[in-house]
């Protein structure tokens, strides 16, 4: 467990010397535009431990992504590291196939208590729902970020994430015809509480969100990478890059479905990964993930 070399990982080469929201600001900044949130794991027959070594090496050494439960632990490690004051957290995501939240928790997000202000820091939701910076804990309030405008609710002890979303300009629709511009204009992310969790608290969840029939990550393959701009995602065979705000409050959105051969590749280029097994893609759910 190296700090020089996770940073490395994230091309970051900013000053850690004081624990403040600058410092994790930026490094928050790197760390989801160079670690994919994927499940690719899952699709390429490798088992995802919940063990911060493994997650280590998997990450930074052998430059992979991972889902919430690697993403944010590993960054709790980090900021642990730097002096910062972390707590796990466990949420309940949205699924608006169901207009409910799940039933059991299934998503791990830290908690930085820094000068007397909490933030929730999240580096493991992916797609076009990730927050480009940490969130102070307040409810009511706007938090306008690059990909919408963020805000949390509070309703006795329970806290609510929602994001505004913006119109979607789709240059080639018919690429896609799941692929609908929905009119909802705030989608709900997920739910939570302010109970601290110990990693352990987790094993449960991360065995059955990467076993069970009906699990989003077992009917969907899915990588996505926030860029400097927008969001690029790879779920199934479709590849979907997003420019936000490319206009009048409007997101660029452009689709291709991509063929067998040309995984290996895109992967390597647009999400800088290299798989050690066969990968074999999936995408058996009709849940949008935009």
């Amino acid at each position: 467990m190296d700090i020089k070399e996770y940073f490395s990982r994230i091309s970051y080469q900013g000053s850690h010397n004081k624990p403040d929201l600058g410092t994790m600001s930026d490094i928050f900044q790197h760390h989801i535009q160079a670690v994919p949130f994927e499940n690719l794991s899952i699709h390429c027959g490798e088992r995802i431990e919940l063990d911060l070594e493994a997650t280590y090496n998997k990450i930074v050494r052998k430059k992979r992504g991972g889902w919430c439960m690697e993403n944010n632990y590993l960054l709790s490690w980090v900021l642990k590291t730097l002096g910062y004051d972390v707590t796990l957290l466990g949420a309940k995501v949205y699924v608006p196939e169901y207009d409910a939240y799940a039933k059991e928790m299934d998503h791990l997000l830290l908690k930085v208590v820094l000068d007397g202000k909490s933030y929730i820091v999240d580096a493991g939701f992916g797609m076009a729902y990730q927050m480009w910076q940490p969130m102070e804990l307040i409810s009511g309030t706007d938090q306008p970020q690059t990909p919408g405008v963020f805000r949390f609710q509070e309703e006795s002890g329970v806290w609510y994430l929602e994001k505004v979303k913006r119109k979607q300009w789709v240059l080639n629709q018919s690429a896609s015809a799941s692929h609908n511009v929905e009119e909802e204009v705030c989608r709900r992310v997920y739910l939570f509480t302010l109970q601290p969790l110990d990693i352990e608290e987790f094993r449960g969840c991360n065995d059955h969100l990467q076993t069970a029939p009906d699990s989003l990550f077992v009917t969907k393959s899915m990588c996505s990478l926030q860029t400097a701009h927008g969001i690029r995602a790879l779920v199934g065979w479709k590849l979907t890059e997003m420019k936000y705000n490319y206009r009048d409050n409007m997101d660029l959105v452009e689709i291709r479905i991509l063929a067998d051969e040309e995984m290996e590749e895109t992967l390597k280029e647009k999400f800088n990964i290299t798989l050690d097994k066969k990968f074999v893609p999936v995408n058996a759910s009709r849940l949008s993930l935009f």
